[in-house]
């Protein structure tokens, strides 16, 4: 992404969101227009693509602190048009130690606090501005990280599964393949900077300041016949889709990170990242505690006073059986071992069965007179006669 990009797109416009957001409220924008202008919701729609594409390019930027920072200094510093220049000393309005009014030194160390000028540049455009004119174009440069989201099922969740997902990141350009010159040309070395892309000024002869070369914008090259695809910036989003490993065991909300899957690298510099938020669908019948499933299920009232042997489902499918006891209380639970949530070392965790004792609504003539028969046979304590004691 060019500086020129920076200073002439308003990202903060783009997402909707104001210049002091906080980042849920800018994470917040970005997934809402990314679900409004989506491809696979308006496919053909070139327009839709183009302003997916801004939106994605606008969350690069304003989701990561520290290009947020440079963005908004550089935009403070250029007026965000870009244009912004320090006049010269000895010019009209210019400042210049020597000329009855303060230096650029004094200006900075009162703006700042610090008058390290050099640094403060460096900081500005991402590279020292101490930089030797003939030096060459940038270091490498690390791609964007990006993140998108994903919902898969409660067993997938469990077992681990590969999904599609389409992308979209910041990319050298397909056409010019990142010099921003169109085919069959290649830009030439900037001669105002010789390449550095810094010029050295000085004010009233005292001393001298670094800046950005006015030519070739800091690129350290001069694009004659810009590409038509970037526009000369190199640079182009780019949508692709790929296969993506969930690993078991992920939670719903989970935030997985997929190395080397996120934007390309500028000159040499190593692929970003891709983060994957992960949305898990629930279950009609499972639930999850840690690695431990949960279920619940009806027994009789009989079952449970007499004991008996019942069948639960696993979420593999197969049925276990259970043993209840004779005198079983409504919301006991047994544990199933080795039939939960797959484990990193391989293993599993456990079922767990909570028993819901249904008490029957209707009677028949026959099943009345047949509990009264009990009740007056067992005898039972009063259950309350410990509410009234003491």
């Amino acid at each position: 992404m060019s500086s020129k990009d920076w200073l002439e797109k308003d990202y903060y416009k783009i997402l909707g969101v104001s210049k002091d957001a906080k980042p849920e409220e800018i994470k917040k924008a970005f997934r809402k227009l990314a679900r409004e202008n989506h491809p696979d919701q308006h496919p053909g729609d070139a327009e839709a693509e183009k302003r997916f594409k801004e939106i994605s390019e606008a969350n690069s930027v304003l989701s990561d602190a520290k290009k947020r920072a440079e963005y908004d200094e550089q935009r403070s510093v250029f007026g965000g048009a870009g244009g912004f220049r320090f006049p010269r000393g000895g010019q009209p309005g210019g400042f210049g130690g020597g000329q009855g009014g303060p230096s650029v030194e004094d200006l900075f160390r009162n703006a700042t606090g610090d008058s390290n000028i050099g640094d403060l540049f460096g900081n500005l455009f991402g590279q020292s501005a101490t930089r030797r004119p003939g030096a060459g174009q940038r270091g490498p440069r690390r791609g964007q990280d990006i993140e998108g989201e994903v919902t898969i099922d409660f067993e997938q969740s469990v077992d681990g599964t590969t999904v599609s997902m389409q992308t979209v990141s910041d990319a050298p350009c397909s056409s010019c393949h990142g010099t921003g010159a169109r085919a069959g040309t290649v830009p030439r070395v900037c001669p105002t900077c010789q390449g550095s892309g810094m010029v050295t000024g000085t004010s009233g002869g005292v001393f001298g300041i670094n800046d950005v070369c006015p030519d070739c914008r800091g690129r350290g090259l001069i694009v004659d016949d810009p590409c038509p695809d970037c526009h000369g910036s190199g640079r182009q989003m780019s949508t692709k889709t790929m296969q993506v490993r969930i690993p078991a065991g992920v939670t719903d909300g989970q935030k997985i990170r997929i190395k080397g899957k996120g934007g390309a690298g500028e000159n040499g510099g190593a692929t970003g990242d891709l983060y994957v938020v992960v949305h898990v669908r629930p279950h009609r019948l499972f639930g999850r505690k840690g690695d431990n499933l949960t279920l619940t299920a009806p027994v009789l009232f009989t079952e449970a006073a007499l004991g008996a042997d019942i069948e639960v489902p696993t979420l593999q499918g197969q049925r276990v059986k259970l043993r209840l006891p004779e005198g079983t209380p409504n919301g006991r639970t047994f544990r199933v071992r080795g039939k939960g949530v797959s484990k990193k070392d391989g293993s599993r965790g456990d079922l767990l069965v909570t028993v819901e004792v249904q008490v029957p609504t209707t009677l028949t003539p026959e099943a009345r007179g047949s509990l009264e028969e009990f009740r007056d046979a067992a005898a039972p304590a009063d259950p309350r006669a410990g509410l009234f004691g003491r």
